[in-house]
């Protein structure tokens, strides 16, 4: 198994639902720089596509996304600035 890359910053959502998920998501990648790692838990089974989209439509990298203990994991790299 290859390992994942490491995250500059950890968000744990769970618990929350559609949009906070989203919002929260973008709220911490604002702070971050660009090339940055965001790893996000999240609980709402609608947000491995509301991440997709949400990747799709800023141009942020969805890089890797997993299921694990019946949570939703996220690695998303933040695009340039």
């Amino acid at each position: 198994m290859t390992a994942r890359i490491a995250p500059q910053q950890v968000a744990d959502l769970s618990g929350l639902n559609c949009p906070l998920p989203i919002l929260r998501t973008k709220k911490a990648l604002a702070t971050m720089a660009g090339g940055d790692v965001l790893q996000v838990t999240c609980t709402d089974p609608a947000t491995p596509t509301d991440f997709a989209a949400f990747c799709r439509q800023t141009g942020h990298e969805l890089i890797e996304q997993w299921n694990e203990d019946a949570k939703f994991l996220f690695l998303i790299k933040k695009r340039p600035d």
